[in-house]
C-alpha cells in the first residue's frame, strides 16, 4: 500500500456523569477541530469525512466545521472496528486523488446518553443481527454485550484452561497505565487483584471490572498522504499497512464452525503481509479492549502468541509498561474512557512522536492499533514513525 500519514490528533475531556453538558456531535466537532488544528490546517482544507457508523453525518460535518469543499464522504459499517478500517479507507482515498486531507471522527454521550440495553430493544435495527438478538438472545434473557461476549469467554477457559486471575492481570494493566494519564477516568483509582475479584459477577466469567467504560467523549484524526505530510509543520505518523474482516457469519456467535475465528484472525495476516513485518517487531500494541478476554483473543489471533496460550502471555506485567509488549498505555477502553476505539490511535500517534512522559515507551518506531465491533468485526493498522 502507498503510504499515508495521520498528521491530525484531537480529543476531548471524558467524562461519566448525567451529562457532559454536550451533544453528541459538539464532542465530536471538538474532537475534529482540535485535529485540524493540531495538523496545521484550516477546515476549509478538509475535502473529506469519514463519520463513525450511526453517530453523524459527513454533510453535517461539512456544515458546522466549514468544509466547503468536500469530496469524498464514506462510513465504514464495522462498529468499534470501524474507526481503524476507516484508516485503510482515508489512505486508499489520499492516494488515489479522492482528497487531500480526510477527517475521521468519533464521539458520543456513551454514558449519559441512551443504554445498550434499551437501545437493543427498542431498535434492533441499531445493531447487525438485530433480528436474531430479538427472535434468539431476547427472549432468554441474553440482553446485552457482556452477556454474549461472555460465551467466548467461558469456552476459552472450558477449552484452555484460562482462568479469572489472567482476566485480572489484563484490567490490572489497564488501570495501571491509566494512572499515568490525566485524562483517563479512571486516573487517580488504582486497582488491586483482590479488587477485581471483589468486584460483582456481571455473566460468568465477566466481573464488572471486565468491562470497558460508558463515557461522554470525542476524539479524531486527519489522514493525507505522504507526500503532502511534508508541507506540514506536525510529525506525521505513517500507515504502513491496514486491514479489515468479518467472522462467519458475522451477526452471531454461537453457531459458528470455530468460535475464536473473528475478523481479526483475517485481517492480521494480510495487514502484516502487506507491510513485511511479523508481530515480534511490534513496540507496543493498542488492542480494542470492550472486555478483558477480547484482549487475550485479539493478541493471539494477531500472532503475538498462539491461539491458547494468552492467559500466560498476559502474565507476569508482559503487556505493562516496561513489559514486552505494552498494551493500551493510556488505560484503553477499560481505564480511560470508551471513545470507539478512537482515542486508541490517538495513543499510538502520540507514542511514535515520542510525547508521553511518564508513559512512554522507550525508542518506539512500530505500533500496533485493532479495532473489534459488532459480533466480532475486527480491523488493524501497522503504524510508523
Amino acid at each position: 500500500m502507498k503510504e499515508a500519514c495521520i498528521v491530525g490528533i484531537g480529543q476531548t475531556d471524558y467524562c461519566r456523569k448525567p451529562g457532559s453538558g454536550m451533544s453528541q456531535l459538539a464532542l465530536q466537532l471538538q474532537a475534529a477541530s482540535r485535529a485540524i488544528g493540531e495538523a496545521g490546517l484550516k477546515p476549509g482544507e478538509i475535502d473529506g469525512i469519514m463519520p463513525f457508523p450511526n453517530l453523524g453525518r459527513a454533510e453535517e460535518f461539512a456544515a458546522n466545521l466549514g468544509c466547503e469543499n468536500l469530496r469524498y464522504a464514506a462510513t465504514i459499517h464495522m462498529g468499534g472496528a470501524a474507526p481503524v478500517a476507516s484508516l485503510q479507507a482515508a489512505a486508499a482515498a489520499v492516494n488515489s486523488g479522492m482528497a487531500n486531507y480526510v477527517l475521521l471522527p468519533a464521539g458520543w454521550n456513551g454514558y449519559s446518553g441512551a443504554r445498550v440495553r434499551q437501545t437493543v430493544s427498542q431498535d434492533v435495527s441499531s445493531i447487525p443481527g438485530g433480528e436474531i438478538a430479538r427472535d434468539y438472545y431476547l427472549p432468554f434473557g441474553f440482553t446485552a454485550p457482556p452477556q454474549w461476549y461472555s460465551v467466548l469467554a467461558r469456552r476459552h477457559m472450558h477449552e484452555f484452561g484460562t482462568r479469572s486471575e489472567q482476566l485480572g492481570a489484563i484490567a490490572l494493566a489497564m488501570r495501571k497505565h491509566a494512572q499515568l494519564n490525566s485524562n483517563a477516568v479512571m486516573h487517580g483509582k488504582p486497582m488491586t487483584m483482590d479488587g477485581y475479584l471483589a468486584s460483582p459477577m456481571l455473566a460468568d466469567p465477566y466481573r464488572f471490572f471486565d468491562c470497558c467504560l460508558e463515557t461522554d467523549g470525542g476524539a479524531a484524526v486527519v489522514v493525507t498522504s505522504a507526500e503532502r505530510a511534508r508541507d506540514l509543520e506536525t510529525r506525521p505518523v505513517r500507515i504502513l499497512a491496514a486491514a479489515s474482516g468479518q467472522p462467519y457469519p458475522a451477526d452471531e456467535i454461537t453457531n459458528r464452525r470455530d468460535i475464536f475465528r473473528t475478523g481479526l484472525t483475517i485481517a492480521a495476516p494480510e495487514a502484516f503481509g502487506k507491510a513485511g513485518l511479523k508481530p515480534s517487531d511490534v513496540d507496543f500494541a493498542m488492542i480494542y479492549d470492550c472486555f478483558t478476554f477480547e484482549v487475550l483473543q485479539q493478541l493471539e489471533e494477531v500472532g503475538f502468541c498462539e491461539r491458547g496460550e494468552g492467559g500466560s502471555f498476559v502474565e507476569g506485567g508482559r503487556i505493562e509498561l516496561g513489559g514486552e509488549l505494552p498494551v493500551n498505555t493510556h488505560g484503553g477502553l477499560l481505564s480511560e474512557a470508551h471513545v470507539l476505539g478512537m482515542s486508541h490511535i490517538v495513543e499510538a500517534v502520540r507514542q511514535l512522536r515520542g510525547e508521553l512522559g511518564e508513559r512512554q515507551v522507550k525508542d518506539a518506531e512500530l505500533g500496533v492499533v485493532t479495532g473489534w465491533g459488532d459480533f466480532g468485526d475486527g480491523s488493524i493498522a501497522l503504524l510508523a514513525r
